[in-house]
């Protein structure tokens, strides 16, 4: 369990009191231990997390994270890529599962949204954020370079976990390109993407330029099951996705490493939102849906379907924060939930 900055530290309490409400008739314990790792750590030692602190992840079955980053203290750079990312990328978690769906209760920024339920498969090592690149010159001649790279064993892979899922759901999927204007990486991930799709005769894949998945997901969200993006277009889906529910405070997200070598990350999307931090009015219920993430994660279905039961029944009931248009606090939610799952 990290905590980590801002927000993290409040919502995390919640949703370790309901995982362990949750599993307490369960054969199955969940024992917590939790890491200090955060902006504080990183302004009293010099680094987020120790030296050895991949290492030390190794040796347990799943990573519970609340949220990094303390921007007007510490650069998003260094504690980015210091913890989040540097855990993403040392423990090869190169898939990244985030669902969004539009519970009875929720008010969306839409119109008139049709209920829509969608999970986003996004590669999470590579693409537009790899580490390949840097600036030169001085002065008017000074330039960026940023390379966008395409493996086939991560696109194979991403690729392949969506397929399972989309097989498990309901036989639909949406792959996210721009092969109309990217000339090198966007034909080869289609490419790779219908090898792929041979393996899988009963799921229907649709191709999708980027700019139009995005206008449709806004027009009719209901429209999309499973959705499986590089890196770039994947973090911009499921931005939007979460903005479709009414609120990113809600959405979960876990990072996988597809081989089960190593173990995998669940954490919200929300971000350690510095500008609500120490108010207590964080939404819990985004932590509390990543616990259900880790349950599934861990293969304890039943125990993941009566909390996900439970954050709904509160969301139905309008037993939320204000983010979601209610008046609880942070810990009257965690109240709330910890009542229903009793």
């Amino acid at each position: 369990m990290i905590p980590g900055d801002g927000i993290g530290t409040e919502v995390m309490p919640v949703a370790v009191a309901a995982l362990q409400a949750v599993t307490a008739d369960s054969p199955v314990r969940l024992g917590f231990e939790s890491f200090d790792w955060s902006c504080d750590r990183y302004l009293a030692t010099g680094r987020m997390m120790p030296e050895d602190g991949l290492d030390t992840l190794r040796t347990f079955d799943a990573i519970f994270l609340g949220a990094v980053g303390d921007p007007t203290r510490v650069p998003d750079p260094v504690s980015l890529w210091g913890l989040l990312l540097a855990i993403r990328r040392g423990l090869r978690q190169s898939v990244n599962i985030r669902p969004a769906r539009l519970f009875t209760g929720m008010t969306s920024p839409l119109r008139a949204p049709g209920a829509f339920d969608i999970v986003v498969v996004r590669e999470n090592s590579e693409g537009g954020y790899s580490e390949i690149g840097g600036t030169i010159h001085d002065g008017e001649r000074e330039a960026a370079i940023q390379v966008a790279y395409f493996s086939r064993i991560a696109t194979e892979r991403v690729a392949r976990t969506a397929f399972d899922l989309a097989r498990r759901r309901s036989g639909r999927l949406t792959s996210a390109t721009k092969s109309n204007g990217i000339v090198h990486s966007m034909p080869f991930w289609d490419r790779v993407v219908r090898e792929v799709a041979a393996d899988y005769p009963d799921v229907a894949v649709e191709p999708m330029h980027i700019d139009a998945l995005l206008a449709r997901l806004v027009r009719e969200p209901e429209r999309f099951d499973v959705i499986v993006a590089g890196n770039l277009f994947g973090d911009l889906l499921t931005d939007l996705t979460g903005a479709l529910m009414g609120s990113i405070g809600i959405a979960p997200s876990a990072n996988l490493d597809p081989d089960g070598v190593n173990p995998s990350m669940l954490e919200p999307v929300h971000g350690s939102a510095p500008d609500i931090a120490g108010r207590g009015i964080a939404n819990p219920l985004g932590q509390a849906w990543t616990g259900v993430l880790m349950l599934e994660h861990l293969d304890l279905t039943v125990e993941a379907d009566r909390l996900l039961a439970a954050i709904r029944g509160l969301i139905e009931a309008g037993e939320v924060t204000r983010d979601l248009g209610g008046t609880l606090t942070t810990s009257e939610v965690g109240a709330r939930l910890l009542a229903r799952i009793g």
